[in-house]
């Protein structure tokens, strides 16, 4: 099951600070969690991001999994070179009930990474094969992303956001979640709308979505 997980304001902690760490904080750079870095040492990119205050960083060498009790991170992602002590890490986690992830072992983790298609951060679309080969979920993600970039089109990328608009307006107007469905559906398939969208006028848009929601019943 593809879960899409909602971290704000969660404590995520990142053991390691190589290539793999940082491909797992990229990441999570979005979620507007705190981000936690355990490493003896990281590299120019995760260095940046610790300068620039978007992480923190604990230089730290890791031999053991008492440090887990101690900070009490929601999630941790574990991308060390040791393979034991990744499994350690893995195993206290669970004993202590707190999601984790080895990028070693993706099988045993609680959870997978599948490659991400992401077009302009509105649609996102996963390839996932259940952590038996993150390796082919990337070969077919570059496979496959040029074509969902042609099938989705810019229009409808921005109904996305005129349709978040218009459940934001709707909450505070519309009592019944019955009739909310139906004017989202209304104001999809609303000819002025759509031509505005065409147009790029999506703040037009937006009025005409307050529009219909004055005379909406």
């Amino acid at each position: 099951m593809i879960v899409d997980l909602n971290l704000q304001g969660k404590k995520i902690l990142i053991i390691g600070g190589g290539r793999e760490a940082q491909k797992r904080i990229n990441s999570l750079l979005k979620q507007k969690c705190e981000i936690l870095v355990i490493s003896d040492s990281v590299n120019l990119s995760i260095n940046k991001l610790v300068k620039t205050k978007k992480i923190k960083f604990f230089k730290q060498k890791i031999r053991d999994a008492k440090f887990i009790l101690k900070l009490k991170p929601d999630m941790i992602i574990t991308t060390t070179n040791d393979a034991a002590l990744n499994q350690k890490i893995l195993d206290s986690a669970k004993e202590s009930k707190i999601i984790a992830y080895s990028a070693d072992n993706p099988k045993d983790s609680d959870f997978s990474n599948p490659a991400i298609i992401n077009l302009e951060n509105v649609i996102q679309i996963a390839i996932f094969t259940g952590g038996r080969s993150p390796a082919m979920s990337k070969k077919i993600r570059i496979q496959v992303e040029k074509l969902f970039k042609e099938i989705i089109t810019k229009e409808d990328i921005a109904q996305i956001k005129i349709q978040e608009i218009a459940r934001t307006l709707a909450r505070s107007k519309i009592e019944t979640q019955k009739s909310r469905r139906e004017f989202l559906k209304y104001v999809m398939i609303d000819k002025e709308i759509k031509q505005l969208i065409k147009e790029g006028k999506l703040k037009k848009a937006e009025n005409r979505i307050n529009v219909i929601l004055r005379k909406w019943k």
